[in-house]
């Protein structure tokens, strides 16, 4: 037995985090044990636990999904935590993890400064000498620089995160970061160096005219270093105007164009105590509201993996084209060594047209690297940006391109794989596949729309629709409390209204009545939806009362748009975005009315946010949005459905939504399916939804009892459908079904982006579907779930593994000749009820041993076998009938 997985607000030992409330969780991993008997929980503020500030004693209740201690946090601490746990095969107890807090309250001993620069000549190195008197203990460093900052300490890099201090709405709160610094310092002289560049904070960016400034016009710096010597004693050294400034290498940089870096202006050392820093520009304070100042809640974004290119491409028209074989995010890190003046120009894209490079979608986003040669032999990569590509045209270069020279370095927030897909076709897994890179690629800090052209923001929709799968696939918590924080913040500004990007940038300055205000239904649920999937997903209901004002703020700006109908048929909305059913050559809203989705969501998210206020023991409001939420409904069957029965828009998304949403009442169920598998079937069943319907489809025909349906919309292969984009060599997820035409030519290029992460949400449904984990909103973070997966001949085989907050499930299944067998595996601690067909005949075996006779739990009910499953690897068979295929 063992513990694993300690995490503090999902946060392995997380240093210098806004932790409002800390929250502890951990995993058990115990093959002989079952249940848990007891759990006793010790904090303390040394590694001996001698110093111990908090002891939950020996408790029965305390369970590993979340724990949050009764403390009072002081700044700049580090607290140790281990945890005991009783089983009923005995006792285990955990190793020793920590978390380290900001400096909360304690002021700041540096002030914001700036280089006194008369013009702007290039991005700047900013550095300070000082002394360290004596043996250090510890020492931190405490940074936010902007637009982007990248910091040394005698010439080694301080940490491994790139982009720093990341993306987020500055003008609302602006966060730093904490860094341990001890091993960096040397006894006597010392320098810190911090190289800052442009990013999102002052760069060229946003949707409206890409402007530069959005947020800040000059590059600032705030940092103090904490030094805590041997002997107790503290020092700190903050910005000042004793700080020295000077141009760098770096003379350009920019999100959507990329970066200019000349080497003959490189100062080798410049981090150091061997480089003098005499000639070297002053500083001056500049004006930023210290208020603003928060600890960071961004998870770090570093190189997550590496890629070497898989051929070096000479093009019809002579080009040098690299081929990374893969859609990817970061960029390319390359040796070179060329004679002094070289210049290198690397360019990025993501597909080749008629052989040649192409980037033609990529809009106004020049999406470059250019590096001027001094002469050395270097290792060359960017600072200040990242590209969305697969293939990369290299110009300059005086000697033979080599692959093993360039190294693709895949970048994104450091999220933990917890899921896994595998099934019997290839194809089928490319799709997996697919949907797990464009997840990779846009959550890199903001849950983005595409990483490639020039927008690259956390558009709320995308988000919203695709939270659940990325749930799955990713321990994605901590990331998206970011995103809602920010969301919040922005909101609060605009009146309850969820913008339709968070951060807004330039978005919301037009008025509130504007298209880019925000408020559009199913992009706005980012404020309901995302932060019920994380209660559900991960059990802690704190993620609710953070987001509940936020919750209640939105759903109240939809009450007031409804005049009293509970109808939602005002303002803009996106509708069921690139859905191929709307009128006229190009109308990207889709066929289904707005309103008709408006409507659906806005009884949508009033049901969940009285779901939440139950959580939240809040009568009050269950009983206030529970009453609104009926009354929506209802509302929407007086206006689209007839008294017998009839959808007023024969769309698949209409007929989705009033399914998935239980908009309508249980005896109209039946005609509605009806309509929707007569549609499909008129459709010669492929289909034609956009971002609204194409999340739930597959997920309401299978729950519905048309599951071979569902199987046949996944495995159709001609457009429009997932595969057709697999049969024509994607390797992340497009954003419209025809992204690419036939012949490989690409569509409409104002909008055509080829990592796109929505349509992966169908791997949701291969996780609670066809594989059939799925988690129970009275139990959640899968303490116990529904296991009903639902096979289908048109695969042999599925299997499916996921790391939960409870532990590690595994689901699959295959077709063999004695019948269908299934592989379980539920973690200690847990359940599952596992659900099964009822057929004639039927013959159910467990481990080997009959259904009556194997030990577990089990009822028939509704034509089906509900068993009981606790912790433990099962093995179970079912006898195949015609009703199991």
């Amino acid at each position: 037995m063992k513990i694993s997985a300690m995490k503090c607000n999902r946060i392995e030992n997380p240093l210098g985090y806004a932790l409002d409330k800390p929250v502890l969780s951990w995993i058990t991993e115990a093959e002989e044990a079952v249940v848990q008997t007891a759990c006793r929980i010790e904090i303390a503020l040394d590694e001996e636990f001698a110093d111990l500030v908090h002891d939950s004693g020996r408790e029965e209740t305390i369970n590993s999904i979340g724990y949050t201690p009764d403390i009072t946090l002081l700044p700049e601490t580090r607290y140790y935590w281990r945890v005991y746990v009783w089983t009923d095969c005995g006792e285990v107890s955990s190793n020793t993890a920590w978390f380290e807090t900001s400096k909360l309250f304690n002021p700041w001993s540096g002030i914001w400064i700036t280089p006194d620069w008369k013009e702007e000549v290039s991005h700047p190195y900013v550095r300070k000498n000082f002394q360290v008197k004596s043996e250090v203990k510890e020492a931190r460093l405490y940074i936010c620089g902007l637009g982007l900052y990248e910091a040394e300490l005698n010439g080694s890099r301080v940490g491994d995160e790139y982009l720093t201090p990341y993306c987020n709405s500055y003008n609302n709160w602006i966060q730093y970061q904490t860094f341990d610094v001890t091993e960096l310092l040397e006894k006597g002289d010392n320098v810190i160096g911090v190289l800052l560049g442009n990013g999102w904070y002052k760069g060229r960016f946003g949707f409206l005219g890409k402007t530069e400034g959005i947020y800040g016009n000059e590059f600032a710096l705030l940092c103090e270093i904490k030094l805590t010597y041997a002997d107790g004693s503290t020092e700190r050294i903050g910005t000042d105007d004793t700080w020295r400034a000077t141009g760098s290498h770096v003379m350009e940089s920019s999100i959507y164009d990329g970066e200019l870096q000349d080497a003959g202006k490189k100062i080798y050392g410049w981090s150091t105590i061997q480089v003098s820093d005499e000639d070297w520009s002053g500083v001056k304070p500049i004006e930023i509201d210290s208020s603003l100042l928060s600890a960071r809640r961004s998870i770090p974004v570093r190189i997550k993996e590496k890629l070497t290119p898989v051929k070096v491409i000479t093009t019809p028209i002579g080009e040098t084209v690299l081929d990374m074989g893969q859609n990817m995010v970061g960029w390319l890190n390359f040796r070179v060594e060329a004679p002094k003046g070289t210049r290198i120009k690397l360019q990025y894209g993501e597909e080749l047209q008629e052989g040649c490079f192409y980037r033609e979608n990529l809009r106004t986003a020049k999406a470059e690297f250019e590096y001027i040669s001094d002469g050395h032999k270097a290792e060359v990569q960017p600072h200040f940006t990242f590209y969305g590509f697969r293939y990369v045209k290299v110009e300059g270069f005086t000697e033979e391109i080599k692959k093993e020279d360039f190294t693709g370095c895949v970048v994104y927030s450091d999220l933990l794989r917890t899921g896994n897909i595998e099934t019997s076709n290839p194809m089928v897994n490319r799709l997996f596949q697919n949907a797990l890179w464009g997840q990779k690629g846009n959550f890199l800090d903001v849950p983005t729309d595409c990483p490639q052209r020039d927008e690259r923001m956390g558009w709320t929709g995308d988000a919203q629709m695709f939270s659940g799968t990325a749930c799955m696939n990713m321990d994605c918590d901590a990331f998206f409390r970011k995103f809602l924080y920010d969301l919040a913040r922005e909101q609060e500004a605009l009146g309850g209204i969820v913008p339709h990007t968070v951060p807004t940038f330039d978005l919301g300055k037009e008025g509130e009545n504007s298209f880019l205000s925000g408020g559009s239904s199913a992009w706005s649920e980012a404020a309901t939806v995302i932060p019920w999937n994380l209660y559900l997903h991960y059990g802690d209901k704190e993620v609710l009362q953070e987001q509940l004002n936020s919750m209640i703020s939105y759903v109240e700006y939809i009450r007031k748009q409804d005049d009293g109908s509970r109808l939602w048929n005002t303002g803009f909305h996106f509708g069921d975005w690139l859905a191929l059913d709307g009128q006229g050559d190009f109308n990207p809203f889709g066929g289904t009315p707005t309103d008709l989705i408006a409507t659906a969501y806005y009884a949508y998210s009033s049901d969940i946010l009285a779901k939440a206020a139950a959580v939240l023991g809040r009568n009050d409001l269950v009983h206030e949005y529970g009453k609104l939420a009926k009354e929506v409904r209802e509302a929407f069957c007086a206006e689209f459905l007839t008294p017998r029965g009839r959808l007023a828009a024969d769309t698949q998304t209409a007929y989705i939504l009033a399914l998935f949403m239980d908009l309508v009442p249980e005896n109209y169920r039946p005609r509605i399916l009806k309509a929707l598998v007569q549609n499909l079937e008129a459709n010669k069943y492929y289909l034609k939804t956009g971002f609204v319907g194409t999340p739930y489809f597959c997920r309401v025909l299978s729950e519905n009892g048309y599951n071979e349906l569902a199987y046949k919309l996944l495995l159709n292969e001609e457009f429009p459908s997932w595969l057709y984009e697999v049969k024509l060599g994607a390797t992340t997820i497009w954003e419209r079904w025809n992204s690419l035409l036939p012949d490989g030519k690409f569509g409409e290029l104002g909008m055509n982006s080829l990592n796109h992460y929505t349509y992966g949400s169908i791997a949701e449904w291969m996780y609670r579907n066809m594989c059939g984990i799925n988690p129970l909103e009275e139990y959640p973070g899968y303490r116990k779930i529904r296991l009903a997966p639902q096979p289908n001949k048109l695969l042999s085989y599925a299997k499916a593994e996921l790391d939960t907050a409870a532990g590690h499930y595994e689901s699959g299944w295959c077709y063999e000749e004695d019948g269908l067998h299934y592989q379980f595996m539920i973690p200690f601690n847990a359940e599952a009820e596992l659900v099964l067909p009822v057929t004639e005949n039927s013959e159910v075996t467990i481990n080997g041993s009959q259904l009556s006779e194997a030990g577990v739990s089990y009822r028939k009910e509704d034509n089906e076998y509900r068993i009981i499953l606790k912790a433990g690897k099962f093995e179970v068979k079912q006898k195949i009938t015609a009703s199991l295929s």
